[in-house]
């Protein structure tokens, strides 16, 4: 193709239907429809109501995607979708869309990798300049935790490390409950750290030990960390002390990016790559980002952050992992994939059978 593609993305691996069309590396269109409302009367993200949304979200995301970016089906020239990684009964819904949108309109299909999507996102910030490689990856998300070596956005990703239990944004969540504060967890921790001491209490940093070092120098480990939260606040309420809920939420933040930042500055080290991108809704939490920038400028390490609307889950980072193949000139996938909840990170687009 000579010019650059027009890509329609389609993202619902978890609780967000996102409709996303970029042309080439330009976005034109990043609707969102959430269903965190619905699931906040769980206290987190319960997989068939997120089906359901999903499937009464897409029509209505398609339609406001095209009016927002001026175009019509008829002008698409792909069409792409979450694969994987995500929650299987939501990735289906998506990838049953895209199908049946590709088969209709007459348009290749490109399924591509979530994880790989978030890096994507950082090629439609029209204000920087185009990412260098290789560059080593930090997403962050409610249901990822992974630690990438990026040496070809399209052809060439290592899974370096990742969480071993609990996602850093599914830790939040929980800790959050512990403190009675509601659903989602990130947000709300960041507000209450906010007036709170991020030394006041010292939390384990899991998986930073030097005996953890030798087989999981980049995984992560935030159960154990939940886990000290919840009997620390637990024997404050057994002797009858208020719990300064302030102070506990800044001191498990702390311990979160800390643990983040050290690895991921680690990996930039270890493999000689002074740039570290950072992906991922968590990403959103000020207190990571300063931190990172902080740490990374004396380290010399140059830190990328895509805007932060295309750093949740979103169509349009989808789009743009499309538009990226398409230029490479790789072929469409064909309609044998399906929705594969565990895709490993290294399989950036999922071909199918020939």
């Amino acid at each position: 193709m000579n010019r650059e593609p027009l890509v329609l993305g389609i993202e619902t691996s978890c609780d967000e239907t996102g409709i996303g069309i970029v042309r080439g590396r330009t976005l034109l269109s990043n609707t969102i429809a959430s269903s965190m409302d619905e699931h906040a009367r769980y206290g987190g993200v319960v997989p068939e109501v997120a089906a359901r949304a999903h499937l009464e979200a897409l029509e209505p995301a398609i339609r406001a995607a095209l009016a927002e970016a001026d175009v019509a089906l008829a002008d698409l020239d792909a069409v792409a979708v979450t694969s994987g990684p995500g929650l299987a009964g939501a990735l289906m819904v998506g990838v049953g869309a895209a199908k049946a949108l590709a088969v209709s309109l007459e348009k290749p299909l490109y399924a591509v990798n979530h994880l790989v999507g978030h890096i994507a996102a950082d090629v439609l910030d029209g204000d920087a300049p185009p990412l260098e490689y290789p560059t080593v990856a930090l997403l962050v998300s409610g249901g990822h935790t992974s630690l990438l070596l990026v040496r070809d956005l399209t052809s060439d990703v290592e899974l370096l490390g990742e969480t071993m239990d609990d996602a850093a944004g599914e830790a939040f969540d929980k800790v959050a409950r512990l403190l009675g504060l509601p659903y989602p967890g990130g947000p709300e921790i960041d507000r209450a750290a906010a007036s709170g001491d991020p030394l006041a209490i010292t939390f384990p940093r899991g998986l930073s030990r030097a005996s953890d070092m030798a087989a999981h120098r980049y995984d992560f480990s935030f159960s154990g960390l939940k886990t000290a939260v919840a009997r620390w606040t637990e024997q404050r309420q057994a002797a009858g002390e208020p719990v300064p809920v302030a102070d506990v939420a800044a001191s498990f933040r702390e311990a979160v990016v800390d643990v983040l930042v050290t690895k991921a500055l680690a990996a930039c080290r270890d493999h000689d790559v002074p740039r570290l991108l950072l992906g991922g809704g968590v990403i959103a939490n000020r207190r990571l980002r300063d931190v990172a920038l902080e740490r990374a400028a004396a380290e010399r390490v140059t830190v990328r952050i895509p805007p932060l609307s295309l750093c949740t889950d979103n169509g349009a980072m989808i789009a743009a992992l499309a538009s990226e193949l398409i230029m490479a000139g790789r072929p469409a996938s064909t309609l044998e994939f399906g929705a594969d909840s565990t895709l490993p990170v290294t399989e950036i687009q999922v071909a199918g059978s020939a």
